[in-house]
């Protein structure tokens, strides 16, 4: 496999002071580590770099790095900062890799296929665009493709049904769910609705049986507030006999 060559400069000296005069004479500052082996400040050509970068795999490149006259290094862009307002490179990082040792990189996910629960009318649902694999430098696939033609409404695709090359695998669980056909909201929602009068029926009759409860507890109160009345007359009464 060819991976896309560039060449580098070793930047001897550190700080800002020396990043901005890299900016300015058109470069940009970076640095190369990993494998144990002691960073090394660069100096790289933006433009250079960018037009290196393949299409399809982008992030995911592969690179010979040419590091002065004499040496090479096969790296990866692991870091890249942009200017917030130019949208510009200011710096890269790249980090040494192994043709023998896994990488981890993210990798963009297609869904293919027209699922049957769609043409039955549901909604297809994609839960991830992007899969993290572990794979070697020579093995990182452009993309992922997931068949969801055979779905139906309720149905699920999940990391497990991905279909993988030699030396690649996926960083997730193996039930998590990438796509699925599932039911429109407007149906949901007037389920939803005509569920609700039926709920409302089964609670009416508890709410009539506790009023005429309340209303048999009016007249009981009546009748004893009339008797109390009749009780003061006739001590009144007795009273007057007295005297």
């Amino acid at each position: 496999m060819d991976f896309a060559k560039v060449s580098v400069e070793v930047r001897n000296e550190s700080g800002k002071g020396s990043a901005r005069r890299a900016r300015a004479a058109g470069k940009v500052p970076g640095i190369l580590y990993g494998h144990k082996e002691p960073p090394v400040t660069l100096i790289v050509d933006p433009l250079v770099l960018v037009k290196s970068l393949d299409k399809e795999r982008k992030r995911n490149t592969v690179f010979t790095l040419a590091v002065g006259s004499d040496k090479s290094v096969t790296a990866m862009i692991r870091d890249v900062q942009l200017d917030p307002l130019s949208r510009r490179i200011i710096h890269v990082d790249f980090i040494r890799v192994s043709m023998d040792e896994e990488v981890k990189v993210t990798v963009p996910l297609h869904l293919v296929g027209n699922p049957v629960g769609v043409v039955n009318g549901g909604n297809l649902h994609q839960g991830m665009h992007a899969v993290p694999l572990a794979a070697k430098p020579d093995a990182i696939p452009t993309k992922l493709e997931l068949n969801v033609g055979s779905l139906e409404i309720g149905q699920a695709l999940h990391a497990s049904d991905l279909k993988l090359g030699a030396g690649v695998r996926v960083l997730l669980d193996p039930k998590a769910a990438l796509a699925s056909v599932v039911l429109p909201r407007a149906e949901k929602t007037e389920e939803a609705a005509a569920a609700a009068p039926a709920e409302g029926a089964a609670a009416a009759p508890a709410e009539g049986a506790a009023a005429p409860a309340a209303g048999a507890a009016a007249p009981a109160a009546a009748g004893g507030d009339k008797a109390a009345a009749g009780a003061k007359k006739e001590e009144k009464g007795g009273e007057k006999k007295t005297k």
